[in-house]
């Protein structure tokens, strides 16, 4: 069992249990686990990468196709399921192997449970108690009914009497006789070649036997040379995980600042953006209370200059229209209509009431004199400086990074420590020599195996020859007998090649009687012997029922639940069974997860002790930092805030210059007046009336284009200016106290809940380096489970045993009792068939001899 302990000496360092040990962590590494869940889900950590685990390649393929021969696999199988039908027997072979653990003896069998047991194990081989009768009952009769046979012929009896009787159908009893003898020696011919392809088949899956011994061989030396380097893989993967969290350590100001910096800004940002967009809110202001000052000044001189020019065109055109021209009865109408319409002819808006924005526009002046915008800017670096300040308060803990080196050096000495701690490597190459040993010492038995085989099958092939001697007898019997058979001849006048032909046919019989039982004994016995090893074994084995026998809890002992693992542990408590293990192995799982190792080697617990340890734990504990200093608004920002609140944009009369605008710059729009204008114009005989009407209203369109349109774009630039002051100065005071409030709010957080951020997000980047060594532990765990020390060799052998012994043998065994038995059965027609067919060819000596004419046809024979 030397294998079996470098085994457990391979893996009994690696494991991971799911469970985590909080005594074994520290109370850093607690602390973070207890608030993340109290507070919020830890951030994620960033993956580790440590790559492929070095993989070994299997050349095994524990895979057997039969090809032809699987047909006659397949009718034995099915023979014998007729021959036995029930099921597997695991429960009965439990109570026997338990009522018999002692050994069995013959006064225990008197016992009424065993007993019963007895009565059951019959009943399940009922079937081939039958079939072994009756090879019984052959075996013994055939030599006795061959003697009495003997006798009778003797006797001139049983067909003995060299006198054949005239029959009207002799020729059709001859033809049926020929026929069934040709026929049953077909069949027997037939089940020759079954034996003989059985037997054949043996010797040449001797040699793939071969193949099977070597690869499962290189398959078991390629796990024991690989495992060594996959260990060392795992234990050297440590040094990954180590590389990050001493690179986190050295870069603890931005990525713990970073963390903080994340924490804070949600409150910080906000406030200092409010305030940043308050800033940009005043050279608005200052903007628009420039742009309603210019365009007051313009609307109110251009107002009086628009007053004179329309005053003046409306005199001239009032002069116009008292031309006598107008005194026509015709003309008189059109020009009343015109001198009606004059007093439209003036402005509608008066801007010179209007009250003046120039105090506020000083006021507000005033105010950007202090630059907010890089005030506010000052607050942003100031805070955005976090990770320097962070850097600089966390000197110590860069100072102490080669403490935390030997420290993590330490625990990877440890590591190493402990997976050389056992000799793997010194167990696995014992266990190289050991195999190349065994190799050697299997392939010294090739030529004596090779040896048993060939007398194998000279003994075979003698068997079969006791057939064929028979079969060749039948052959030439019936050759020689239908070639020299004269139907013109009498009984005691055949020729002597039909004679020779029934006494060949009378030498098969003899040899038939000879060999029968022999052939029969031997079949009986392969029968018993391989029927119940296909039914009892390899069925078993195939569908995995027998490993649930082995896997019977207290079956090799009543004290002792589990076998494997008593063997293996000497601890059968453990919850370790045969099939289970075979199940993993064919999945081609690692050794350490099928032989269920965790139970008696847990490594998590020792890194639990070793990775997470209270020195390391200390380091993290100085962890100090204090924001104190970060100022996000200096009181020149603040007191700027006020003084824009209490500039007096809030007591603008902004009503009076709304209802101003909306007014419009004249009564009337002095282009429709034109228009108006001509088309009345138009109503007038030609002369110079009409020539003065079409100049009034050129003059008047030259007045909208150069004064009234100017105006408009300046009352437009004055309501849209009006409007944003109003918007602004909207609860103006109301809006600067809550962006005060907001950075208030936010240096609050920074002066007196900053420690509270700072301990969370400490323990949020612990827990971060603690993560990267539980990335490095689930990976041993899942490496272990499915990587290291895969154990496909091991299923594979069992998969080989079953081909060799189950498919290559006992198959190949069945398949040969099989067509010799039913060589046997078919032997007993042959004899009644060549002892009636002989009859027919030998020449007898004496015969019927008819002279009464009433019976001419037999004189004619």
């Amino acid at each position: 069992m030397l294998w079996t302990r470098w085994l457990v000496l391979l893996l009994c360092w690696g494991a991971t249990g799911s469970e985590q040990q909080a005594d074994e962590r520290g109370a850093v590494p607690a602390e973070v686990r207890s608030d993340s869940r109290r507070e919020r889900s830890p951030p994620p950590v960033e993956p580790l990468d440590f790559g492929f685990v070095p993989a070994a390649v299997y050349n095994t393929h524990a895979y057997y196709e039969p090809g032809s021969m699987g047909i006659l696999f397949h009718m034995v199988h099915a023979f014998l399921y007729m021959v036995q039908p029930n099921l597997f027997p695991k429960d009965l072979i439990v109570k026997v192997i338990q009522q018999n653990m002692g050994g069995i003896k013959i006064e225990e069998w008197r016992k009424p449970e065993n007993v019963v047991l007895l009565l059951q194990w019959i009943q399940y081989e009922s079937g081939f108690l039958i079939c072994a009768t009756f090879g019984v009952v052959f075996v013994v009769l055939i030599p006795i009914i061959a003697m009495c046979f003997c006798m009778c012929r003797c006797c001139d009896n049983c067909g003995g009497e060299m006198h054949q009787r005239q029959r009207k159908n002799a020729d059709c009893h001859r033809g049926f006789y020929t026929a069934s003898l040709i026929a049953t020696t077909i069949f027997i011919i037939v089940g020759v070649l079954i034996a003989l392809a059985a037997n054949h088949n043996i010797s040449s899956q001797v040699k793939s036997t071969r193949r099977l011994i070597n690869t499962n061989m290189r398959d078991l030396k390629t796990f024991a040379n690989n495992t060594p380097a996959q260990v060392d893989y795992l234990t050297a993967q440590y040094t990954t995980a180590k590389n990050k969290v001493l690179s986190d350590l050295d870069n603890i100001g931005p990525l713990l600042g970073g963390r903080i910096h994340i924490q804070l800004e949600k409150s910080v940002i906000p406030s200092l953006d409010t305030a940043l967009r308050m800033a940009g809110a005043m050279r608005e202001t200052k903007e628009a209370l420039e742009n309603v000052s210019s365009s007051l000044e313009v609307l109110q001189d251009g107002v009086g200059k628009l007053q004179a020019s329309l005053s003046g065109e409306r005199a001239s055109l009032s002069n116009t229209l008292s031309d006598p021209a107008c005194t026509n009865g015709a003309v008189s109408h059109t020009c009343n209509t015109i001198r009606s319409t004059l007093s439209q002819l003036g402005i509608n808006a008066d801007f010179s009431k209007v009250p003046d924005v120039n105090h506020a526009l000083a006021n507000v002046n005033t105010v950007l004199k202090t630059d907010l915008s890089n005030i506010v800017q000052k607050g942003y670096a100031s805070f955005n400086d976090t990770p320097r300040l962070v850097k600089e308060q966390t000197k110590n803990i860069v100072a102490a990074l080669p403490r935390v080196k030997g420290m993590l050096d330490k625990i990877g000495a440890e590591i190493t420590g402990f997976s050389k701690m056992f000799p793997v490597e010194a167990s696995l190459a014992n266990f190289t020599i050991f195999l190349n040993e065994r190799h050697k010492a299997i392939e010294s038995y090739y030529p004596q195996i090779d040896q048993m085989d060939f007398y194998r099958w000279i003994a075979c092939v003698a068997v079969l020859c006791m057939v064929v001697l028979v079969l060749a007898f039948n052959i030439l019997g019936l050759l020689c007998g239908n070639c020299g058979y004269d139907k013109q001849a009498t009984p005691t006048t055949r020729g002597c090649l039909s004679n020779t032909g029934g006494n060949l046919l009378m030498a098969g019989v003899g040899f038939s009687f000879i060999f029968a039982w022999v052939l029969m004994a031997i079949v009986t016995t392969l029968f018993v012997v391989g029927g119940n090893v296909e039914k009892l074994i390899c069925e078993p084995l195939a569908n995995r029922q027998l490993f649930k026998i082995i896997d019977t809890p207290f079956l090799v002992h009543p004290e002792k639940r589990n076998f494997l693992p008593g063997m293996l542990f000497q601890n059968p408590n453990i919850d370790l069974t045969l099939g289970g293990m075979y199940r993993e192995c064919y999945d081609n799982n690692g050794l350490y997860h099928a032989l269920q190792l965790e139970t008696m080697f847990n490594i998590n617990s020792f890194l639990n002790r070793t990775v997470y340890n209270r020195d390391l734990a200390k380091v993290f504990d100085s962890v100090q930092v204090d924001l104190q200093g970060i100022t996000l608004l200096e009181q020149a920002g603040r007191d700027n805030l006020i003084n824009f609140a209490n500039s007096g944009i809030g007591q603008i009369d902004y009503q009076a210059y709304l209802t101003e605008v909306n007014k419009g710059v004249t009564l009337i729009d002095l282009l429709s007046f034109c228009s108006d204008l001509e088309a009345q114009a138009d109503q007038l005989p030609r002369g110079a009336l009409e020539n003065a009407l079409r100049g009034h209203a050129s003059s008047i369109r030259s007045i909208h284009r150069e004064q009234v349109v100017p105006l408009e774009q300046a009352m437009s630039t004055l309501h849209q200016s009006i409007k944003q002051l109003q918007k602004t100065s909207n609860d103006l005071p109301v809006k600067v106290t809550n962006v005060l409030s907001a950075i208030d709010a936010a240096e609050y957080l920074i002066t007196h809940n900053a420690s509270h951020v700072v301990k969370q997000e400490t323990k949020a980047y612990v827990q971060g380096l603690v993560g990267y060594f539980k990335q490095y532990t689930e990976w041993v765990k899942n490496s272990l489970t499915a990587e290291v020390a895969q154990c496909k060799p091991i299923s594979n052998i069992v998969d080989s045993m079953e081909i060799v012994g189950c498919s290559f043998i006992i198959d190949s065994v069945n398949t040969f009792w099989f067509g010799l038995g039913g060589c046997c059965i078919l032997l007993i027609p042959s004899i009644i068939f060549s002892v009636k067919l002989a009859k027919y060819y030998r020449r007898m000596d004496t015969e019927d001899v008819f002279e009464d004419s009433s019976y001419p046809w037999l004189v004619a024979l």
